[in-house]
């Protein structure tokens, strides 16, 4: 099934799919290699890797396209990518759906915070009026061209007007014709409830490193009717955290003996990064080369 109309497979179906993030190709060939039927994108993990930095906006749609094109390449499942606010006007929104949409991803989401975007748990995000951001969702709908492209529309109204706010754009969001609404900041699950039962949308649950710590479990969010919980950045603070004890280790030990069992090992590399398909192919470039030649040889 084409990685598009999976997604919305996966949004429509009963029960809870799990979505880890990627913060790059490597990530999101691990995710596949573990089984995952889709993964998320987003921008939290795509500034960490891409410039070692807080998001706070202060990257760009071609940046993020070429990213997001490198990571839909290495897998086949579908990707959720983070549109922020979508870069700037209705004009900047529909150049950012066409360069997504020609980068892979299977759907995409778009803010209303005013631009730049900065990541939805720090201090200080700001939201557009609701006409400006019901604007972007018509210059989104517009511009795609493959119609199972899953356009999801993000408020983060709950951590500024609270949550009869957040639930009365997600309604207009809906109406607007997006996809799917995805209200920010809504944790309890009480409020989750409340969401489910007055948005007409697929809820998709958000549980970030960036939020602190949040102890509601996946059978809490199933349980209560959530189609989807995203881990957008569990990947990029475990691969952190992990490169980081290696490298101490090997300052304070001289070596790498202490830490053996936690480098991967090297045939598990190459099967994850496809060497053997790799030299198969070269191989059978050479014999056609060769082949070929023979046959001009022999004709003359």
């Amino acid at each position: 099934m084409p990685p598009r109309k999976k997604l919305r497979e996966l949004l429509a179906r009963p029960g809870l799919t799990i979505m880890p993030g990627a913060y790059d190709a490597l990530s999101a060939r691990l995710i596949e290699a573990e089984g995952y039927e889709a993964l998320v994108a987003g921008g939290y993990a795509g500034i960490g890797s891409m410039l070692a930095q807080a998001d706070m906006g202060q990257s760009n749609v071609r940046d993020y396209a070429d990213h997001y094109a490198r990571i839909c390449n290495a897998v086949q499942i579908p990707v959720y990518a983070d549109a922020d606010t979508g870069f700037g006007g209705v004009h900047n929104i529909r150049e950012m759906v066409r360069a997504f949409e020609a980068a892979g991803v299977a759907g995409l989401f778009i803010g209303d915070q005013t631009f730049p975007n900065r990541c939805g748990y720090l201090p200080g995000k700001q939201i557009v009026p609701v006409e400006q951001m019901l604007a972007r969702i018509k210059a989104a709908l517009d511009a795609r061209r493959d119609p199972d492209l899953l356009i999801a529309a993000r408020t983060d109204a709950c951590g500024v007007e609270g949550l009869d706010a957040a639930i009365e754009r997600c309604q207009l969001f809906m109406e607007a014709g997006a996809d799917m609404a995805m209200p920010m900041g809504i944790d309890a699950i009480d409020d989750i409830k409340r969401v489910l039962r007055e948005v007409k949308s697929p809820h998709m649950a958000n549980i970030s490193q960036a939020a602190g710590p949040k102890h509601r479990s996946l059978a809490e969010l199933e349980a209560a009717g959530v189609s989807a919980v995203i881990f957008p950045s569990a990947t990029l603070f475990a691969a952190a955290q992990a490169v980081r004890h290696v490298l101490r280790a090997l300052k304070r030990d001289n070596g790498l003996a202490n830490v053996g069992d936690d480098l991967l090992p090297l045939d598990d590399y190459y099967a994850l990064v496809g060497l053997k398909d790799l030299m198969a192919r070269e191989e059978r470039y050479d014999q056609e080369a060769a082949t070929l030649r023979r046959g001009r040889a022999a004709a003359e």
